[in-house]
């Protein structure tokens, strides 16, 4: 993660692991972490909760001479502002010029959070559009529930205020999620789709998860750098609570945007999984199905979509490996 911070030597490798703290959808890398910290020093996390809080406080630690870099604007930066999308006024930053891509973001982060050095690779040959979903970071929450529905509606929302008639899309974790569900809503929309480390329902998750996901709660995250970036550019910092909750309530539920649905995207994709990131192995290859995948390449040929299992990697860790997730993403998006 060489220049994820601006500079390589501002953290030392263990303080950026658990700067990912909280990647994942719905506070799924709290879980992600305990499991890391399970593995190599042999414990057992019969709380999780309880490793999060000890995790953290080296998160605090680690991310106090940090800070003034994570509002720091990307050198590639092109223009940014806030779009009139729904009801919202949803904030975006436009990188690079080329074929346009639209980047979503895991739950509880903001740009700089998730894609700060994955930004400048794509946009060497990109236009690269990274919006902030309701909520988070500068676009401010609003009253209306929380649904995959409505921000996938708010990404066609904002491609059709920059007047944009299609894109190639990323998401990672809640936003591979929300990038389902825009590839099922607007169709018409989408050229490619890349998803990292994330389900289109929750039974995609492993059993654990699932039962994990009931008892997220706000105060998890006080004093974290989550919550530092958020204050430094929210609307208004005090919502974060209300947002977290906001978020944390509608994770609670189950949800399945249907085996079906996800059939009929036409659009080639390309799934990116870590052997360990929390996603059922059996919904890995399940997927990867009903995406056109899994067939006989040698007597079928190959299908449009592709499947990618980075190994040794979890949920949060997957996200760390910029090098090998730029090797793989960059070939599937310019390939004809």
């Amino acid at each position: 993660m060489s220049e994820f911070w601006g500079t390589p030597k501002v953290m030392n490798k263990v303080a950026k692991h658990l700067l990912f703290v909280s990647f994942a959808q719905f506070a799924l890398p709290e879980i992600g972490l305990c499991l890391h910290y399970k593995r190599r020093k042999h414990m057992k996390a019969k709380n999780p909760a309880r490793f999060l809080i000890l995790a953290l406080y080296f998160t605090i630690l680690s991310a106090m001479s940090t800070q003034a870099q994570l509002t720091a604007q990307m050198p590639t930066l092109k223009s940014s502002g806030y779009a009139p999308v729904n009801g919202l006024k949803l904030y975006y930053e436009i990188h690079g010029e080329g074929q346009p891509i639209v980047l979503l973001h895991g739950a509880y982060m903001t740009i700089d959070l998730n894609w700060r050095e994955i930004i400048p690779e794509l946009a060497k040959s990109h236009k690269v559009i990274a919006l902030e979903m309701q909520g988070h970071g500068r676009t401010a929450d609003i009253d209306r529930p929380v649904t995959f529905k409505a921000l996938g509606d708010d990404v066609a929302g904002l491609l059709k205020y920059l007047k944009i008639d299609s894109a190639d899309v990323l998401g990672y974790s809640l936003g591979g999620t929300v990038a389902f569900s825009f590839a099922i809503q607007h169709p018409e929309m989408l050229k490619k789709l890349v998803l990292i480390s994330t389900v289109y329902k929750t039974t995609g998750w492993q059993p654990e998860l699932q039962a994990a996901f009931k008892n997220f709660k706000p105060e998890l995250f006080e004093n974290t750098p989550l919550k530092a970036a958020y204050e430094a550019v929210a609307p208004d910092p005090g919502h974060w609570k209300q947002f977290l909750a906001k978020y944390m309530e509608y994770g609670k539920q189950d949800y399945n945007l249907g085996d079906d649905n996800v059939k009929a995207i036409k659009a080639p994709a390309l799934v990116i999984m870590g052997d360990n990131d929390g996603v059922d192995l059996r919904f890995k290859a399940d997927l990867y199905k009903l995406l056109g995948g899994g067939v006989i390449g040698d007597f079928a040929g190959l299908p449009k979509s592709q499947l990618a299992i980075l190994p040794g990697t979890t949920h949060v860790s997957l996200m760390m490996e910029t090098s090998k997730l730029l090797a793989i993403i960059q070939p599937f998006l310019i390939k004809k």
